[in-house]
């Protein structure tokens, strides 16, 4: 049973251990392909080639590292020794973060890695590396818990004269709680699992649960604007964070002296979303909860998607809803059922739902989304699916992971439009994943599901299987493109949850506009008047930053 924490109890994860090197989590718990899954792949996807297994550790090749023995020596004065790393392993368990293409170049002899990684305790330290850094002409990449999906964590260096990773992971902790303000302030290194466990000694918690949960950061999902699964009772992550410290290039910066303002824009939200361009997140203040005493799940079935989206619309207008509400489209319903080995109603038609609601008001909620439910065409199906999913909701990636070592390429993307919109785009991603694909000669297999809703939309959440090939990188950069220019012709996002990072950058302005890019650059230029943080991420390579005035 799962407790309200979002952690199985009899959960073995170690989640200090470092995450396997080129795959995700803990490397004990990475298994082979379920048999079910096995015997399903070559009817969704015909002749699966396995390929050549992965590269160990110690024959991967890297660069010899641009960080001289006088920038050792000089960080090591503000970080100590043991903190300033350029040994291959450290460097190459900071090349990137946790997307497919990310793991399959983890895959290869040849690999592309930060100069060195820092590793700082606190704030101070941080202002000391972004100085020493701009001194020194040393491109920085801020690096929670390795887990972004959108290039973000690129080791690029752009003009300069090397790169560093600056790896958060120190800089944990609970900093301070208020309890009659329900508030707390969390150092941005501090792992989704830590604040539960510190918010818990205090009956509360955040409520935030990404797949990622139990490695992302607090710094991180601020700085990609997170949302996490109970984002239907919680909200996204962005509206749970009520103050920010940020340390820049030019200055530091805190923000979030009372719950509500009008004191020109809301500068907060500037910083939230930035992955790293301007500065460091180094703490977050979050408003917190109580721990619910009580939670209830059912699961729902209906006809087809059409039918189960409409369903939720009616309960995310009507409000006061689940906790947790997911819909699978028909193909990711009949994988999660044959997964489980229920082949049987694998084979029959329809989508799936999962509700569940936590807190106050339980009962009172779980009814009136039934009647909802029930009065848009929906059966329900009692607890058992809802249960399963609770169960085993951080360990997808696992999964990815055995399909790659099988020779199936498995990837994702995410979107989100309003709800007249939400058909035409879910048809025109499908279109373009499956066209890109069988134009580079493979089977696909493209599954879809809602995972966050509003009143006026909802999120899409795209997974795509076809066989690997040798050329996976290169077609899936293609393909990839299609499905971006389809999401905007379509009237959807680039990224509900995942980010900008590199991947994205080319489809910003078509989102925001030349002049919100403008805006975004100059914001830049002020704080990073050198370019040092994250060059490339979210303004892409192209985007000209000026070399800084004199002084600067």
């Amino acid at each position: 049973m799962t407790n309200p924490s979002g952690r199985d109890a009899d959960d073995p994860i170690d989640e200090t251990a470092p995450m396997r090197w080129n795959g995700w989590g803990d490397p004990e718990r990475a298994e082979d392909l379920p048999f079910a899954v096995r015997s399903l792949l070559p009817l969704l996807l015909g002749r699966i080639r396995r390929p050549q297994p992965a590269i160990a550790l110690a024959d991967v090749r890297l660069s010899r590292s641009a960080f001289t023995s006088d920038d050792v020596e000089t960080f090591a004065e503000v970080l100590g020794a043991d903190n300033v790393r350029t040994d291959a392993e450290s460097r190459i368990r900071h090349a990137g973060g946790r997307s497919t293409p990310d793991l399959l170049r983890r895959r290869e002899r040849d690999q592309a890695t930060p100069d060195a990684v820092l590793r700082p305790a606190d704030h101070d330290q941080v202002v000391a590396c972004l100085r020493l850094a701009a001194e020194r002409d040393i491109a920085v990449i801020p690096f929670g818990g390795g887990t972004s999906v959108v290039g973000a964590l690129d080791p690029e260096r752009g003009a300069h004269r090397c790169v560093v990773s600056l790896d958060l992971g120190r800089m944990t902790g609970l900093l301070r709680y208020d309890a009659v303000s329900a508030e707390a302030v969390l150092a941005a290194g501090t792992t989704g699992p830590e604040a539960e466990r510190f918010l818990a000694g205090h009956g509360m918690e955040l409520g935030h649960y990404p797949q990622s949960f139990r490695y992302a950061t607090i710094g991180g999902f601020a700085a990609a604007r997170s949302s996490g699964q109970n984002s239907a009772g919680y909200g996204r992550f962005d509206t749970m964070v009520t103050g920010i410290r940020v340390a820049t290039p030019t200055g530091d910066i805190a923000l979030g002296r009372s719950p509500g303002s009008a004191a020109g824009p809301d500068l907060i939200r500037l910083f939230l979303g930035s992955e790293g361009i301007y500065g460091v997140i180094t703490e977050v203040t979050v408003r917190v909860h109580p721990m619910p005493a009580e939670r209830v799940m059912e699961s729902w079935t209906f006809p087809d998607f059409a039918t189960g989206a409409a369903a939720l619309r009616a309960v995310a207008q009507h409000g006061d809803g689940p906790t947790v509400m997911r819909l699978s489209d028909e193909a990711e319903t009949s994988v999660s059922l044959a997964q489980v080995g229920k082949i049987g109603k694998a084979l029959a038609k329809g989508a799936s739902a999962v509700t569940v609601f936590e807190g106050v008001d339980v009962a009172a909620r779980r009814a009136r989304t039934a009647a909802l439910l029930q009065a848009a065409g929906g059966t329900s199906q009692g607890e058992g699916a809802s249960e399963d999913w609770l169960r085993t909701r951080f360990d997808g990636p696992y999964l990815r992971d055995a399909l790659l070592d099988a020779g199936v390429f498995c990837e994702t993307l995410e979107t989100a439009t309003t709800w007249s919109r939400l058909a035409g785009l879910r048809d025109a991603v499908t279109a373009a994943l499956k066209t890109g694909f069988a134009e580079a000669g493979r089977r696909s297999f493209v599954m879809c599901h809602v995972s966050h809703l509003y009143p006026t939309g909802a999120s899409l959440y795209f997974t795509v299987l076809a066989p690997r090939g040798v050329d996976a990188l290169e077609a899936w950069a293609d393909i990839k493109h299609r499905a971006g220019d389809a999401i905007m012709a379509a009237g959807g996002t680039i990224s509900h949850h995942h980010a900008v990072g590199r991947d994205h950058a080319p489809w910003l302005a078509d989102e925001i506009g030349e002049t919100g890019i403008r805006i975004l650059a100059a914001v830049k230029r002020e704080l990073d008047p050198r370019g040092i943080m994250n060059p490339g991420a979210v303004l892409g390579a192209a985007t000209p930053i000026p070399a800084p005035s004199a002084g600067a």
